[in-house]
């Protein structure tokens, strides 16, 4: 890593937050100047005007950056093969010990961010320019921060001894003026989702959630949510999400306030076995797609017109072996997708392990199949 830390220079991604830290008159984030002490990146979600939210599950902590990427563009087409080992080049270092964890685009500059980590564990941001990499400086930025809540001790583990603070964050969204946050907390019922003012007043509106989960027969509420977007269904604000083996569940925004425990409709089991990776919600000749990569499956396509013609909810166990149920999905000609994110209403940025081996970057307008 010593080359890693020659260009970036040391402590440019992780340090203490300055003391003399400030506000700045001319955000009106009401954000201050500093270095922000990030001791992971494990999700990332743009908000307004090129505001990048870095979720740090380590310190149970999300943080707003101004990238200062907020210039109109064109979506440009991307096709980077061997892109782990480029970066791994980058810093100095190989492809075994570079991993990406999460991936967003600036849905103004079209520019894609990547989350990286290293073998020692160091985050490092990275920002493409089309093929082009470069650092995204976190040194004496623009930013503020909002620790969660209750979020789950460092320490502690769920009973086959896994570590629960590093679901204190799973998923990260904005819409409506909040940053939207799924993750555990360490209360009874301690699947919960987050929806939090931005600009940060230290207000967060806090809710369990409850599922039935028909591929293990049984509701539940300790499970997270893995990945979620947001959508109107006839006329109304939804919360969509993914769990692992893998319920798709809707969620009346307008319920998940402070406070509550809300029970989400089960529209689909999607199968077991699984882990649902990313979910996007795409358009194309006037029709609406959810599009969802998968751990152990090809990526799968939702009509949205079948979302809104379901009726009721999944409460009947699902439980053979890859067993389906509900909403109508279809799966696509494409696997090894780790990572999905939309630029466009009708292009995706895609993340895939391709069949030789090589980790591949590139844009889906080659996949016109995807969304037709």
């Amino acid at each position: 890593m010593k080359k890693y830390l020659t260009i970036f220079g040391v402590g440019a991604l992780i340090a203490v937050i300055a003391a003399f830290t400030f506000r700045t008159e001319e955000s009106p984030y009401r954000m201050k100047v500093g270095t922000p002490e990030i001791k992971s990146i494990t999700s990332l979600a743009f908000g307004p005007d090129g505001i990048l939210f870095i979720g740090d599950s380590k310190s149970a902590s999300v943080f707003a950056v101004n990238t200062k990427d907020a210039g109109n563009s064109e979506a440009k087409a991307i096709e980077v093969a061997g892109i782990d080992k480029k970066i791994a080049g980058m810093l100095g270092t190989t492809a075994d010990n570079v991993s990406i964890l999460d991936m967003a685009v600036n849905p103004i500059s079209k520019n894609v961010y990547l989350a990286i980590q290293s073998g020692d564990g160091t985050p490092v941001l990275l920002r493409m320019d089309g093929d082009t990499f470069s650092p995204v400086p976190l040194k004496d930025v623009e930013f503020d921060a909002v620790v969660l809540n209750n979020s789950p001790a460092e320490d502690a583990k769920d009973g086959r001894g896994r570590p629960l603070r590093v679901s204190s964050i799973s998923d990260l969204g904005y819409a409506d003026g909040k940053l939207l946050v799924s993750g555990l907390s360490n209360q009874e019922f301690s699947s919960t989702f987050r929806s939090i003012p931005f600009p940060f007043t230290g207000k967060e509106d806090y809710a369990s959630l409850e599922i039935f989960h028909a591929a293990h027969g049984r509701y539940e509420t300790t499970s997270p949510i893995k990945t979620f977007t947001t959508a109107e269904v006839n006329g109304k604000e939804y919360l969509i999400a993914s769990y692992t083996c893998t319920p798709l569940v809707l969620f009346p925004m307008d319920e998940l306030k402070a406070g509550t425990h809300v029970k989400g409709r089960t529209i689909a089991e999607m199968g077991s076995g699984n882990q649902p990776l990313d979910l996007v919600n795409m358009e194309k000749d006037g029709k609406s797609y959810l599009v969802m990569s998968n751990s152990n499956r090809p990526v799968f396509r939702v009509n949205f017109e079948d979302i809104e013609s379901f009726e009721g909810s999944l409460t009947e166990p699902v439980t053979a072996n890859f067993a389906t149920d509900g909403v109508d999905f279809v799966s696509m000609p494409m696997t090894n997708v780790l990572q999905l994110d939309k630029m466009t209403d009708d292009t995706m940025v895609i993340l895939q392990r391709k069949s030789n081996g090589s980790l591949d970057l590139w844009t889906s307008e080659k996949a016109e199949h995807l969304l037709r």
